[in-house]
């Protein structure tokens, strides 16, 4: 169970006015309903800002970076929103937080909801809706422009008939919001969609129905400050046997790389984020890649580890950095970085194969979320790949 989600997610944006130069000292409340954002707090920490971490009663015991907090507070599980802004509230009675941090995607519409009521900062809840609903995220990019695959509200019963009509199955029921657990459904027949709509009951407009599109898939993780793109890196997704998965930096002289860059470029700009991390998914079919989500943040799921070892750049030390540049009007420029591939390959704990990672020299080795991973590095793409398939081969 995570946080209750508000159902109001709409309103003005967070006042993105900058306060100016901050005397004295710089505080952050960070928002995490799962165990995740480590490197942002430890990052944070090493720029001088005092940090709580406000998370779930059950968390409050796990291995977080308490050496970079100077409070990490806790509340009940299946908090509604307005009783998290009166928590919040009463927090603010003895301490100014400069800045409100979501450390998941989870967390943004809740952290949203904070920012517009204490008027701190950031982005706001129409825009975090672009980052979280993947309806309103791809109802967005294709009303500015980019290329969207076929897709259809579940709500209107005569919009789903004519979108089966003029879009050849196979389709998807797909969850909104992608962290909250829900099930996906494939639908090969209209009959199938009446029936699972039925069972989804009230719960049926939380989905959207889509093409399935089969081809590879792509991820481009950015950094975004002051309304642009100023760092970005194309990652592609790959499945291996025995549910290996793997993800490795693409060829920067590929077609892939140059036209997924230059779409992502003004992707995320476009679905209103200002500053922060984005990381967007694509799909190719043919010769075109298509938008699927977006999310801000850098992730959990190794695509910072990625980033870092092809480039020398911590996505989490860059969110943190460009926070703090942005409170203290200060200019930003990311960290120097060179460019090298790299690709990160994982297992769940229970499989055999995971000791083929002691066979290569790996960037980084960790495990998370009942999977194993490690990361290896190289000067070209291909090699990377063939180490990748070496491992899961």
């Amino acid at each position: 169970m995570r946080w209750v989600s508000p159902e109001w997610a709409v309103g003005v944006a967070g006042s993105r006015k900058r306060e100016g130069k901050v005397d004295g000292e710089t505080r952050f409340l960070c928002i995490a309903c799962r165990v995740q954002g480590e490197g942002f707090l430890r990052a944070a920490h090493a720029l001088g800002v005092k940090t709580t971490l406000l998370t779930l009663d059950g968390l409050g015991g796990a291995d977080w970076p308490r050496e970079a907090l100077e409070e990490l507070a806790t509340m009940p599980e299946g908090m509604s929103v307005e009783q998290v802004l009166n928590t919040v509230s009463w927090m603010a009675r003895t301490q100014r937080y400069d800045r409100i941090v979501a450390l998941g995607t989870e967390d943004l519409l809740l952290v949203a909801a904070i920012r517009e009521h204490m008027r701190v900062a950031g982005m706001g809840l129409t825009t975090a809706g672009y980052y979280r609903d993947r309806l309103a995220m791809r109802i967005g990019a294709r009303e500015a422009g980019f290329a969207v695959g076929e897709f259809a509200r579940v709500l209107h019963r005569e919009e789903l008939r004519v979108f089966m009509e003029q879009t050849p199955a196979p389709w998807r029921l797909l969850p909104r919001q992608r962290d909250l657990g829900w099930e996906s459904f494939r639908i090969d027949t209209p009959d199938e969609l009446w029936a699972v709509l039925e069972q989804l009951g009230d719960a049926q407009s939380r989905y959207l129905m889509e093409q399935i599109v089969e081809g590879e898939r792509f991820t481009v993780a950015s950094i975004v400050n002051d309304g642009s793109v100023v760092f970005s890196v194309a990652l592609q997704q790959g499945q291996g046997t025995e549910a290996a998965e793997t993800l490795a930096t693409v060829d920067r002289g590929s077609r892939d790389w140059l036209e997924l860059t230059a779409i992502d470029a003004g992707l995320a700009p476009s679905l209103g984020m200002v500053r922060g991390i984005a990381c967007a998914r694509f799909v190719r079919r043919g010769n075109r890649h298509l938008f699927e989500e977006i999310a801000a943040g850098p992730g959990d799921n190794g695509i910072d580890r990625v980033v870092r070892a092809a480039t020398g750049i911590d996505l989490w030390q860059e969110w943190a950095r460009l926070e703090l540049a942005d409170l203290r009007s200060e200019n930003y420029v990311p960290g120097e970085w060179f460019e090298k591939a790299a690709g990160a390959v994982s297992w769940p704990e229970s499989s055999q194969r995971q000791t083929r990672l002691d066979a290569v020299a790996l960037v980084e080795r960790w495990k998370r979320a009942g999977r194993v991973s490690g990361v290896v590095r190289a000067d070209s793409a291909a090699e990377v790949q063939a180490t990748l398939a070496l491992l899961v081969g």
